[in-house]
C-alpha cells in the first residue's frame, strides 16, 4: 500500500518517469545490493535525464528547421568550396550568440548556405538555446498578417527575442517600402541583445539595392553587418546536385 501510494504522488508531481523505475525496482532483486542513496541517485538521474531529452525535443520542433538532421561534423570542406573551417568550428562554441554577433552566409543557389545554418542551429539546440528558422518571405508575411490580425507586436517580440533566429532566402527579391520598415523593427529590437543568422545568394554591397529606401538600408545593413561573421561559400557545384539521387545510375 505505501510503495503504490508514493508511485501515484510521484505520478501526481509529474515526475512520471521516476515512479515507473521506482516501480521497476520494485520489482528487481538485483537492485537490494544498492545503497538507498544509490537507488535513490539512479531516480533522480532517469527523471533529469528524461526531462533534458525532452526539452531538447520541444526546443528542435519548436526551431522548425529545414534540415533537422544537419550536423556541423557532417559539412563538406571540398577544397573547391573554400570554407574556412577554423571559423565554422569557433561558431561552434556557440561563443557568438552568447556575444550577440551575427552570421552572414553567402553563396549561390544550392551552395549548402541553408544547411550550414540549420547545422550552426542544431549546435545551440543541443546547447539549450532558443533557435527560429524561417525564410525572409515567410517573416514578411507574418508580419503583415499580424499587423492586420493586431497581434503585430506579439509576433514582433517573439521573432525579436529568440536566442539564434535564422533568416533564409534573405533579401533574395526587393521589398516593400512597410516591409523594409518591418526590417528594421526586427533588426532594431535584435541589435546586440540576440543573434541571427543571414543566408544570402547577393553580397552585401547589393543589399541596399534589394531594400530600396537609402536611408532604411543604410540602417538595417548597419545594424548586421558590424557584429558579424562572414562565410563564403565559393563552389560552383549545387549541394542538392550533388547529394541528389543519381538517376543514371
Amino acid at each position: 500500500m505505501f510503495n503504490s501510494e508514493t508511485t501515484q504522488k510521484l505520478r501526481s508531481m509529474k515526475l512520471s518517469t521516476m515512479a515507473k523505475h521506482f516501480d521497476q525496482q520494485l520489482t528487481n532483486a538485483d537492485i537490494s545490493s544498492l545503497t538507498f542513496e544509490e537507488r535513490f541517485g539512479l531516480l533522480v538521474d532517469i527523471e533529469w535525464t528524461t526531462r533534458r531529452n525532452n526539452r531538447l525535443k520541444r526546443l528542435i520542433r519548436a526551431a522548425n528547421y529545414a534540415e533537422p538532421s544537419a550536423a556541423l561534423e557532417n559539412i563538406d570542406y571540398a577544397p573547391d568550396r573554400k570554407l574556412d573551417r577554423a571559423l565554422i568550428e569557433r561558431l561552434a562554441t556557440c561563443a557568438y550568440i552568447e556575444k550577440r554577433h551575427n552570421v552572414i552566409l553567402l553563396g549561390a543557389t544550392g551552395s549548402g548556405k541553408t544547411y550550414i545554418a540549420n547545422a550552426l542551429g542544431m549546435t545551440a539546440s543541443r546547447s539549450f538555446m532558443t533557435v527560429k528558422y524561417v525564410r525572409l518571405p515567410e517573416l514578411l508575411a507574418d508580419l503583415a498578417i499580424a499587423r492586420s490580425e493586431g497581434t503585430y507586436k506579439k509576433v514582433l517580440k517573439a521573432y525579436k527575442t529568440v536566442s539564434l533566429l535564422i533568416i533564409d532566402e534573405w533579401l533574395l527579391t526587393p521589398l516593400g517600402d512597410s516591409e523594409s520598415r518591418d526590417l528594421l523593427e526586427l533588426a532594431e529590437g535584435r541589435y546586440r541583445k540576440a543573434s541571427t543568422i543571414f543566408c544570402s545568394q547577393f553580397a552585401v554591397e547589393g543589399w541596399h539595392e534589394k531594400i530600396g529606401d537609402p536611408t532604411l538600408a543604410d540602417a538595417i545593413v548597419d545594424r548586421i553587418v558590424h557584429d558579424a561573421y562572414t562565410i563564403v561559400i565559393i563552389g560552383k557545384e549545387s549541394m542538392r546536385k550533388k547529394n541528389g539521387i543519381n538517376t543514371e545510375s
